[in-house]
């Protein structure tokens, strides 16, 4: 619920408006997504969790759909029964549905823990606040249930330091050549984080293209899996070369249905929103490294993803499908009007 308090006749700001905006066409989208997730789940205790992400959902939006109407703000349209057929046969595993949630609900945390330091309005901020801790809530009991059904993947150990050291030379940056050093745990938590995040991506992909009504969708969806791929390669390779494990593949997961039960507009605005994501995920990643070679992969990666998206939004605003987020004035449009 929404705290009443004395400021909530002050106006939006643009960060609350952003915020509020994004948070709730993403969850129209999750609405669609997780509503048809639970027609098709079978196994009682990851029933529970998707559930108890449907609901958090619902709430979501509705204490949104509160504060715009309170605005006189336009709702968004975002996502609706049209975009998704909950009848269509199933085409992930009941398994694939905690590592779903568990990728999307870190991608929502990062949009959650953002706007609380930004957001003015008392009411606002608390329910940011509300949301984020009941989405630490959901990940907590998703990551319980993996872990319940062995299905939780640890990441990587490494020993617990003997003395405190400082860095002495500068070859500690060394990526390329020369004496290079092994991964520190910062690089280590990254890389895997990154492949966790992209191996559930992948999957996702498989499952899209497989059902996607429209070819240009259909190869934006088989281009985003291949992307992806060499994402999850490269990452890999720099842990089992320091012979650490990396997450295992989700492909499996995927069963081999071609009836869609998502709109092409829905598939196409998820995969862009995700890779959205993957811009903080790699960027946070480059911030953490102190190696040249990471770097160097991590540059790359932000350039692919970014072209990614940027054609997949030609591709929305050629069907009609992408909405518009609020703005600010056009000054030189009203002067020469």
């Amino acid at each position: 619920m929404i705290e009443k308090t004395n400021n909530m006749n002050e106006k939006l700001t643009s960060a609350e408006i952003g915020k509020l905006w994004v948070t709730y066409t993403g969850n129209t989208m999750a609405k669609c997504v997780l509503s048809y997730y639970l027609n098709h789940t079978e196994d009682k205790d990851i029933k529970k969790v998707v559930a108890d992400a449907l609901n958090l959902t619902k709430t979501i939006i509705e204490n949104i759909k509160n504060i715009f109407i309170q605005e006189n703000f336009p709702l968004p349209i975002g996502f609706t029964e049209e975009d998704v057929n909950l009848n269509a046969p199933r085409l992930f595993s009941d398994k694939f549905y905690l590592h779903y949630l568990k990728y999307t609900g870190k991608a929502g945390m990062s949009i959650y823990t953002l706007a609380i330091p930004l957001v003015v309005r008392e009411d606002i901020r608390h329910f940011f606040i509300n949301t984020l801790h009941a989405t630490i809530k959901l990940l907590t009991e998703v990551n319980d249930v993996l872990k319940q059904k062995g299905f939780l993947i640890k990441p990587p150990s490494i020993p617990i330091p003997k003395r405190v050291d400082f860095i002495t030379k500068q070859n500690y940056l060394n990526g390329f050549f020369g004496n290079v050093r092994p991964l520190h745990a910062l690089e280590i938590t990254h890389l895997y984080d990154d492949i966790e995040n992209d191996v559930t991506s992948k999957a996702l992909l498989i499952g899209f293209s497989q059902v996607a009504k429209k070819e240009d969708v259909r190869k934006f969806l088989l281009r985003g899996k291949e992307i992806t791929n060499k994402h999850i390669e490269a990452c890999s390779q720099k842990l089992h070369k320091e012979n650490l494990p990396a997450p295992p593949l989700l492909d499996d997961l995927v069963s081999p249905s071609t009836f869609s039960p998502f709109s092409d507009k829905l598939m196409m605005g998820h995969k862009i929103d995700m890779f959205s994501m993957k811009i903080r995920s790699y960027a946070n990643g480059a911030s953490l490294n102190g190696r040249r070679d990471i770097g160097g992969m991590y540059a790359k990666f932000l350039m692919d993803v970014g072209l990614y998206i940027g054609d997949g939004a030609n591709i929305m605003i050629d069907h009609g499908w992408m909405e518009q987020v609020p703005e600010a004035i056009d000054r030189e449009e009203l002067a020469e009007n």
